[in-house]
């Protein structure tokens, strides 16, 4: 028994050290010292570091003040220090190399994408001439269109994978993730405005295009190699046949699942979380049964998502044009955590208002594409006045805005 303990005890001890070593290595890249050096300085130390014991690190120094950006910006530079040393500590079962499982699918999003950067975008960015033709820019920009469907897979990580890693206590990589993949988002548009325009030379596409298409690789490798891990070591297969079917609702990037996932197993384990098909909901003003208050609330020409008074997730409705995307994953899941870190601070400004009794309300509106949308953000209260939570309403107001004159006739086609 002591021989046990003893061992645990060293295992700690050997833990608590490489963690300060990793620490130290973070922090002389934070001090501006060459990424190559501090591989040279500690490349005995960091062999087999395993995915969680970075994750554990970023952690620690989101937790001691260093800014998310900050740590954001680096996780750049170690992903290279650390590229083919984090240790391989789950073997791939049969199950998730199986066509559809939601691993597979993201492996297979990743080798398309890098298939495009490296066999398509990068070969055309090195014979770009000093002044690019019209033709050359718009035979990249039809691989950047492309590329641009990564927004799908983020979302897919960020709306669908976190919540399961938040739930599992691993939650300094979404933060850090979720920065450098609208970091990634926002390289990609800059890029498509530099290929639409006549003056941009072939000098600033080459240096935009390293830019981006290194980010986005460096993102691949912290996926496969520290999300994905971690994500096999604590997700059942429930959770994982969940976040197949929340896939379908995003949707994939450049390629599709062959077929759809279904483990080889009996299916009496599934997740079901419907209410009794018999039971009503009784309000004050009337009664729905279960299936007719979510048929109409899913009728209206809206979104909606409440969010109760410890600002996490109970509901959102399914409306046929949805806006922007949720799925079920996200019930239970603090709102902060669905947002990029970026734009926290703007949820909780709101949070606090409503919170406080300062405001009731708080609109904003944007375009997006051919829509333009109203996004609205009410404060719940009961009859005291005590806050309960917020309702978020959003729509595309743009066929509302082209409303003009009367229409006191049924359509013609009525």
């Amino acid at each position: 028994m002591s021989e046990h303990i003893d061992n645990r005890g060293k295992q700690a001890s050997n833990r608590q050290e490489r963690q300060k070593t990793l620490k130290e290595i973070i922090l002389q890249l934070h001090d501006g010292k060459d990424p190559t050096q501090v591989q040279q300085q500690f490349a005995s130390l960091i062999d087999g570091v395993a995915a969680s014991e970075i994750s554990e690190m970023e952690a620690g120094l989101i937790a001691e003040g260093m800014p998310i950006e900050e740590v954001q910006r680096l996780c750049d530079l170690h992903a290279d220090i650390f590229k083919g040393s984090v240790e391989e500590v789950h073997t791939a079962s049969q199950e998730e190399e199986r066509p559809g499982h939601p691993v597979r699918v993201l492996k297979e999003e990743n080798v398309a994408v890098t298939n495009l950067i490296k066999g398509s975008i990068l070969p055309m960015i090195h014979k770009l001439g000093t002044q690019p033709t019209v033709k050359e820019r718009y035979g990249l920009l039809e691989h950047v269109n492309l590329l641009m469907d990564l927004d799908k897979h983020y979302s897919r990580k960020e709306n669908i994978f976190f919540p399961y890693m938040e739930k599992y206590g691993i939650t300094a990589p979404p933060k850090v993730m979720w920065g450098v993949d609208d970091e990634i988002r926002t390289l990609i548009k800059a890029f498509k405005v530099l290929l639409q325009s006549d003056e941009t030379t072939g000098e600033a596409l080459k240096k935009a295009a390293e830019e981006m298409t290194t980010k986005v690789l460096d993102m691949i490798v912290k996926e496969e190699s520290i999300m994905v891990p971690m994500l096999l070591d604590v997700l059942t297969e429930d959770e994982w046949m969940a976040i197949a079917e929340d896939s379908e609702e995003i949707g994939y990037c450049i390629v599709s699942p062959e077929s759809r996932w279904i483990p080889d197993r009996e299916s009496g384990n599934e997740i079901i979380a419907e209410a009794a098909a018999d039971g009503m909901v009784r309000l004050e003003t009337g009664f729905f049964s279960v299936d007719e208050l979510t048929r109409m609330l899913n009728t209206l020409p809206f979104d909606m998502t409440f969010i109760d008074q410890d600002d996490v997730v109970k509901y959102f409705s399914q409306s046929a044009e949805r806006i922007f995307p949720r799925t079920k994953s996200v019930i239970g899941r603090t709102v902060q955590n669905c947002h990029p870190p970026a734009s926290v601070h703007v949820v909780e400004a709101i949070l606090d208002a409503f919170k406080s009794g300062r405001k009731e309300h708080e609109d904003f509106w944007i375009s997006m594409g051919d829509a333009f949308i109203y996004i609205r953000y009410f404060a719940v209260r009961n009859d005291a006045g005590e806050y309960l939570g917020t309702l978020e309403v959003t729509q595309n107001i743009k066929p509302i805005q082209a409303i003009s004159g009367e229409k006191r006739l049924l359509s013609e086609d009525f």
